[in-house]
């Protein structure tokens, strides 16, 4: 079977950055795990996550493939390709943290965190698209100590008790054998380092908070609920740390004069009885203009006209659904002497029972009196 494009796979554009690609891949390795996702072709998908992500961390494999256009065969369990990006250490990394190897230097970074925002946005916008200029409150490197956490920014002492490692390691001897385990430094918390004389201005975390302003782009076609992704816009990562991403959650106001129920609008016209009976022609009031809408004679309360394309557009592009105007008959609060004697003599020419009630006007007073 041929493989996918790797960029199809991840879902990222062909000029990605390497935290664009790998958050990427961390996202949906999460979704796909065999450990977490039990749905039929969950395991496959995993592997071809990793198998395009071992091929696009790996800056040779992926300028091969950007000149070419193949990808290189490998294992068949991208994950223990120890030769580029996608091995094991990633998988550790995603899902135990930056656990290094037994007798490796610890890399100095912190990734910075994922920040969530909320946006409003109302069905005018939602037919046309949307820019937000958000305020994200998010973590950045502190230009005093230059993110090591230590006043004058100098590098922080290796730990005495790891050397540096951020990992304990134990040899037991064994019936089969001497055993090496490893387990976090107790005395770094597994940093590898320890901060004597914290910076002052970061108390010692490397990073302080800012809030910083991001231009989102909303398509046409969101609904509340859904959020938008947006890599590398959260906190600034520390050292060889990667940024953390900015998760916009999108909310539609309410419009008192419309329901959705996704792309189709649904509004209310009241109609006179004249109108109902006979017919006429009126405006009805869009989203984003006014529509002339023919009402067909003897139109019965609660019926349903369709304004075509007047309705909202889907997501991904397409014709707008429809505007569903539903009549009702507006009665009079007060109807006169003449209104009323003629109302009786519709119902009489139309066969239908005489109403017995009383108009309040001038001559109802009158004859309302007489016994």
């Amino acid at each position: 079977m041929a493989k996918r494009d790797p960029y199809e796979v991840l879902g990222v554009p062909r000029d990605a950055s390497a935290d664009e690609i790998k958050s990427a891949y961390r996202r949906l390795a999460r979704l796909y795990h065999p450990d977490v996702n039990k749905e039929p072709g969950a395991e496959d998908k995993f592997k071809e996550v990793g198998e395009a992500y071992s091929v696009l961390s790996d800056p040779e494999r992926r300028a091969k493939f950007d000149r070419f256009g193949s990808m290189e065969d490998g294992p068949e369990n991208p994950f223990f390709n120890m030769g580029g990006g996608g091995g094991i250490g990633d998988l550790f990394e995603m899902f135990f943290g930056n656990v290094q190897q037994p007798g490796r230097p610890r890399s100095q970074g912190r990734d910075g965190e994922d920040v969530r925002v909320h946006v409003e946005l109302s069905l005018q916008e939602v037919i046309t698209g949307a820019h937000r200029d958000v305020a994200v409150n998010r973590s950045t490197m502190c230009t005093t100590c230059n993110g090591q956490g230590t006043e004058g920014g100098k590098p922080p002492e290796p730990c005495a008790t790891c050397k540096g490692q951020g990992m304990v390691i134990r040899t037991q001897n064994t019936i089969l054998g001497s055993v090496r385990t490893s387990t976090v430094c107790p005395t770094c918390k597994g940093q590898g380092s320890i901060i004597t004389d914290p910076c002052k201005v970061c108390k010692g975390k490397g990073a302080v908070q800012e809030t910083a302003r991001v231009n989102v782009t909303i398509p046409p076609g969101v609904e509340t609920g859904q959020a938008m992704h947006i890599p590398g816009q959260g906190g600034e990562g520390i050292g060889m740390g990667r940024s953390g991403d900015l998760e916009v959650v999108l909310t539609v106001a309410d419009d008192g004069k419309f329901e959705r129920r996704g792309t189709v609008l649904f509004t209310m016209a009241p109609l006179t009885f004249a109108q109902a009976a006979l017919g006429d022609t009126i405006d009805i009031e869009g989203v984003d203009q006014a529509y002339e809408l023919e009402i067909p004679a003897t139109t019965q309360p609660g019926s349903q006209l369709i304004i075509k394309g007047g309705g909202l557009p889907p997501l991904h592009g397409g014709k707008r659904g429809d505007l569903v105007v539903q009549t009702t008959i507006a009665v009079p609060k007060k109807i006169s002497d003449a209104q009323e004697k003629l109302l009786r003599e519709f119902a009489e020419l139309g066969g239908e029972p005489i109403p017995k009630g009383e108009n309040k006007g001038l001559l109802g007073k009158v004859f309302g009196k007489r016994k």
